[in-house]
């Protein structure tokens, strides 16, 4: 597992940046944390680190956003009010793990038993400090991940 500290929103994205950039594409990422924890933050720098250049938001409402550009797609999706396994059917999501591009999980311990055994998990873990975050990666530890 890959421990990191970050300390702003910023250094979060870079993070995530760092992460989109050493992940072969057609990955997937299980984000994991807190109401706030930073997993839409962390989601605008990976966008960016896969070489994308995309207005990252969270998809909340539309529960997945596509973000293309340079032969690559990443799909960002939010399973925040995912209860059943008939909600995550809905989302189109095993359709999209099919499809072989990178996607991005917020809220992943809503559908773990769904998330792919091979899937990068990210754990953001809100301390005491309002912008300290502790960032565990798991799943890449023969990737190094060098940010912040």
């Amino acid at each position: 597992m890959t421990r990191i500290e970050t300390f702003s929103d910023k250094q979060t994205e870079k993070a995530g940046e760092a992460l989109g950039a050493a992940l072969p594409y057609g990955s997937v990422v299980a984000l994991f944390g807190d109401l706030g924890a930073g997993k839409t933050a962390f989601t605008r720098g990976f966008v960016r680190g896969a070489g994308i250049e995309s207005f990252v938001s969270s998809p909340t409402f539309a529960l997945v956003n596509e973000y293309s550009g340079g032969g690559k797609t990443v799909y960002h999706f939010d399973m925040y009010r995912i209860t059943s396994p008939d909600d995550l059917y809905s989302t189109g999501y095993f359709d999209y793990l099919d499809e072989g591009a990178t996607l991005i999980i917020e809220w992943s311990e809503n559908i773990v038993d769904d998330l792919p055994e091979d899937c990068i998990k990210v754990n953001i873990i809100k301390s005491g400090d309002e912008n300290h975050r502790i960032l565990e990666i798991s799943g890449c530890e023969e990737i190094e991940i060098a940010c912040c």
